[in-house]
């Protein structure tokens, strides 16, 4: 799909891959962007956006992914302003790390990992995202039933994309039970909405991106990524937000492409 005179969501997009994309959509003409996310630094991402392209292009809601009144709000407003949403990425994501069971060597007890902090990973990395993803695609579908058009056919053009953000931790991490378990959900997620949602026109697809230089791989710290990341990626470098901003446009922009991309920098888990 042609990313030219497009809206676009993009949650999660204080900064990182987020703010990254936001940028590269822009150079390649998007006509708005809707900026998401839960702190109120994104007003701050928005500004510097716009200021950046020269141009009114971001504009920033702030608010919690996970509530459904707050995603109908966003898909309401940005559509009411510039036409309907034809690109989703929904990037928002947390981490809660820690071992499935751990041993108290205290008591001598074995603790199990909270259930409340597995659901609360689940609602905001599996369940949100598929969500935002959703209300694209049935905004779409109802836009052309009221035109009308029922079943999409190959000589229109493609109605929209939704990008799921996946991990290379999808194939299982230790230490990551909540957050390794969402992200191959969001895999199942996005072969299933492949197929369901090309009946309206919009394509899905998954990307899973390697160790990139966020905040959330930040907070690791440098000994971390020094001895545990750096030594099993072929780069030998963490992977910048331009460079999987750049694959999420690769994935929007070719229609021939669906199913997942793997955007890891060559990370091959240690034994």
């Amino acid at each position: 799909m042609n990313i030219q005179d497009k809206v676009a969501v993009i949650t999660g997009a204080a900064g990182g891959i987020g703010r990254a994309l936001a940028l590269d959509l822009g150079k390649r003409g998007a006509r708005a962007i809707a900026l998401v996310d839960r702190t109120e630094c994104v007003a701050s991402t928005a500004a510097a956006v716009n200021e950046h392209v020269g141009w009114p292009l971001a504009t920033p809601f702030q608010g919690d992914v996970t509530e459904a009144a707050f995603r109908r709000r966003v898909f309401d407003t940005i559509s009411a302003h510039y036409g309907l949403v034809s690109i989703c990425v929904p990037a928002a994501g947390i981490t809660r790390d820690d071992l499935a069971i751990r041993i108290d060597r205290t008591t001598g007890e074995a603790e199990i990992y909270s259930e409340e902090i597995f659901r609360l990973v689940v609602d905001v990395n599996l369940i949100a995202p598929v969500y935002w993803v959703l209300e694209m695609v049935a905004r779409i579908a109802q836009a052309r039933y009221r035109q009308g058009l029922k079943r999409w056919v190959a000589s229109e053009e493609v109605q929209g994309v939704g990008i799921l953000i996946g991990s290379v931790s999808s194939t299982g991490n230790k230490g990551q039970i909540s957050y390794a378990t969402t992200k191959a959900g969001l895999e199942g997620a996005a072969a299933t909405l492949m197929k369901e949602a090309i009946f309206h026109g919009v394509r899905c697809a998954v990307i899973h991106p390697g160790y990139t230089n966020t905040p959330m791989v930040q907070a690791l710290g440098d000994e971390f990524i020094a001895r545990n990341i750096l030594p099993y990626t072929q780069l030998g470098r963490l992977i910048r937000p331009e460079e999987i901003a750049d694959a999420i446009c690769f994935l929007i922009g070719n229609s021939a492409v669906s199913g997942e991309l793997w955007a890891d920098a060559g990370w091959h888990a240690p034994a």
